[in-house]
C-alpha cells in the first residue's frame, strides 16, 4: 500500500472514524471536530449511548461498521481484549487508502487477561494488526487524554510535546504525523510496527511529557524485556 495514499492538502477536511469513546476516543472526537474534520464516533454499547458526545461536538453516531465506512483514517481505541470480537471486513467499505491508527496497550493483570503472543514478545500493535487483518500506526497509546484538550501548542513553542508514531507503512505513518502536528503536538518517527515495543507501557517514553529531543532518546533507552508489571 506503499505510496498509495493520498496527499492530504492543509485545510482538508478528513473523514475519521473513531471506534472506541473512551477518555483518548472521546477527546480526539472533541479535538477533530473543532479541527473541521468528519467524525464518525461508535462504541459497543451503540450509537445511542453517545448522543451527548455527538450534541457536544457535532460528531456523528453510529455503528462500528459505520465509522470505518468510507473513512479516510479509523481510529481503534479500545481494551485490547476486545479487537478479536471487532466486525471481521471491517475496513472493506472504508476509503482504498484508509489508515488505521491503534492507541491500544496490553494490561494483563488490570483488563485484558493472558494474550499469550504478546506475553512471548509479539508487539502489541503487530498482534492488534493480525487481527483487524489491515496495517495500523501506533500512536496516542502513552498520551495522557486530558493532555489532548489542555496541551496542544503551536509550531516551535518550547512547551510543545512530543508523541512517538510507529508503522510500517511511510505514507500511512505521515498522514498520522501531519494530524498529531494539527492537533498541537510534534512527533517522533518510532520506527517500524517491530520496534513499535518502544512506546508500549513502562518503557521509558511511555506517558512522558517531552520535547523531540527527550523523546527521541527515551525511545532509544527501551528494553525490550516486558517488565514483570504487565506480564500475566
Amino acid at each position: 500500500m506503499a505510496g498509495r495514499h493520498p496527499s492530504f492538502p492543509e485545510g482538508h477536511s478528513m473523514r475519521i472514524g473513531i471506534i472506541g469513546a473512551g477518555n483518548i476516543g472521546g477527546n480526539l472526537t472533541r479535538r477533530l471536530t473543532a479541527l473541521g474534520h468528519k467524525v464518525s464516533v461508535a462504541n459497543s454499547r451503540g450509537p445511542h449511548t453517545l448522543t451527548d458526545l455527538a450534541e457536544e461536538t457535532g460528531a456523528t453516531p453510529v455503528t462500528v461498521t459505520e465509522a470505518a465506512q468510507d473513512a479516510e483514517v479509523v481510529v481503534v481505541t479500545i481494551p485490547l481484549k476486545n479487537v478479536p470480537d471487532l466486525p471481521s471486513g471491517l475496513f472493506d467499505g472504508a476509503a482504498a487508502d484508509v489508515v488505521v491508527i491503534d492507541t491500544n496497550n496490553y494490561y494483563p493483570k488490570e483488563r485484558d487477561g493472558r494474550i499469550a503472543e504478546i506475553e512471548d514478545g509479539l508487539p502489541e500493535s503487530r498482534w492488534t494488526e493480525r487481527h483487524l487483518g489491515h496495517p495500523v500506526v501506533k500512536a496516542f497509546n502513552g498520551t495522557y487524554a486530558q493532555d489532548l484538550l489542555d496541551k496542544p501548542r503551536p509550531q516551535g513553542h518550547p512547551e510543545r510535546l512530543a508523541l512517538p508514531v510507529a508503522g510500517d507503512d511511510e505514507a500511512a505513518k505521515q498522514v498520522v504525523r501531519s494530524l498529531i502536528d494539527e492537533l498541537g503536538f510534534d512527533t517522533v518517527d518510532a520506527g517500524g510496527l517491530d520496534e513499535s515495543w518502544r512506546q508500549q507501557p513502562d518503557t521509558p517514553v511511555y506517558g512522558l511529557r517531552a520535547g523531540v529531543r527527550e523523546v527521541t532518546e527515551a525511545l532509544a533507552a527501551a528494553s525490550p524485556e516486558r517488565p514483570a508489571a504487565f506480564r500475566a
